[in-house]
C-alpha cells in the first residue's frame, strides 16, 4: 500500500468543511475529507452518524448546505442536476449492498448499461463490458442474468459496471453486506485491488471492520463529524484474508467459484 498520507493537493476528491441538515438534525457538521488516485478510503460509523450522507455529498447525489466538493479542482456542489447526472455516469462509478442489476438483461448488457447511456452503440459497449470479465473471474457468465449468478458473482457484475467507463472515483456503499463474510473479503480484495491497479479513487461505507482493513485509510465519522482517521499498516489486509481463509474455508468452495447457496 502507498505509505503517503493524502494531503488535499494530491487529491482527485476533496470535500471541505461540508455541512447538511434534514430538519433539526445535522448530519455533517463541518467534515474535511480526501482521496487521492488509486487509494482507497474506508468510512466507519454508526447508524445515523453521516456516514452515508457524507458519500452521498461526495457523489454529488445530494448537495451540502455548506462547504464545498471538488472532483480534480471543479466544484462538485456547483453544478446543477443535469451535469451533476452526467458526472455521477461518466466520472463516478458506483457499488451498492444489492448489486442493482437489471434482472431483465444479461450480465454483459448489465455492465455495458453506463456506456449505452452516454451514447455508444450497443455493440461497442457489449465488446467494451466483456473486456472486463476475464480479469473478474467472470469468463463464460457474460450470457447470464442476474437470477442465475451467485451472489459474490453478481457483485463482480456490478464492480465492472462501475469500473468500464474508467471513472475517476468508485464509491461502494455496504459492498459486502448481503454476502457471507468469506465471499465479502473475496470481494473487497477485488475491488481495492483492481481500483489500486487502475489507478482509480475508491471511497467505501462500511460497518465491518475486515472490509475497513483492506483499505489504505479509515474515517469514523460520528454525530457527523469525522472523529477519528487511520492508516492501515503495509501487508494488514493479505494478513486478514489468509487469517480468514483459515477459520472459515474448511469444507465450502472458495475462490472464484464460491456457491450461490453461500452466499446469502
Amino acid at each position: 500500500m502507498n505509505s503517503h498520507r493524502t494531503t488535499t493537493a494530491s487529491a482527485v476528491l476533496v470535500g471541505a468543511g461540508l455541512m447538511k441538515s434534514y430538519g433539526l438534525t445535522r448530519a455533517l457538521a463541518g467534515v474535511d475529507v480526501s482521496v487521492s488516485a488509486g487509494e482507497s478510503l474506508a468510512i466507519m460509523g454508526p447508524s445515523g452518524s453521516g456516514k452515508s450522507t457524507l458519500l452521498h455529498c461526495l457523489a454529488g447525489i445530494e448537495g451540502p448546505d455548506a462547504g464545498q466538493v471538488l472532483l480534480g479542482g471543479e466544484r462538485v456542489d456547483q453544478l446543477g442536476e443535469p451535469h451533476r447526472s452526467e458526472l455521477r455516469r461518466t466520472r463516478f462509478g458506483f457499488v451498492f449492498q444489492s448489486g442493482q442489476l437489471l434482472p431483465e438483461l444479461p450480465a454483459d448488457e448489465n455492465v455495458a448499461l453506463p456506456l449505452m447511456l452516454g451514447g455508444i452503440s450497443r455493440r461497442q459497449a457489449v465488446q467494451k463490458a466483456r473486456e472486463w470479465f476475464p480479469p473478474l473471474g467472470l469468463a463464460g457468465m457474460e450470457e447470464r442474468r442476474p437470477g442465475q449468478l451467485s451472489g459474490g458473482q453478481a457483485q463482480r457484475v456490478a464492480i465492472a459496471r462501475a469500473l468500464v467507463g474508467s471513472p475517476q472515483v468508485i464509491f461502494a456503499d455496504e459492498p459486502t453486506g448481503a454476502l457471507d463474510q468469506i465471499t465479502g473479503m473475496e470481494v473487497i480484495d477485488l475491488l481495492v485491488t483492481t481500483t489500486r491497479r487502475q489507478g482509480t479513487a475508491l471511497v467505501v461505507v462500511t460497518h465491518d471492520e475486515d472490509v475497513a482493513r483492506w483499505c489504505d485509510r479509515t474515517v469514523r465519522v460520528r454525530d457527523g463529524r469525522l472523529s477519528e482517521e487511520a492508516r492501515t499498516p503495509d501487508g494488514a489486509a493479505g494478513t486478514n484474508a489468509v487469517a480468514h481463509a483459515a477459520r472459515g474455508t474448511a469444507g465450502r468452495p472458495t475462490g472464484h467459484d464460491t456457491d450461490a447457496r453461500y452466499d446469502r
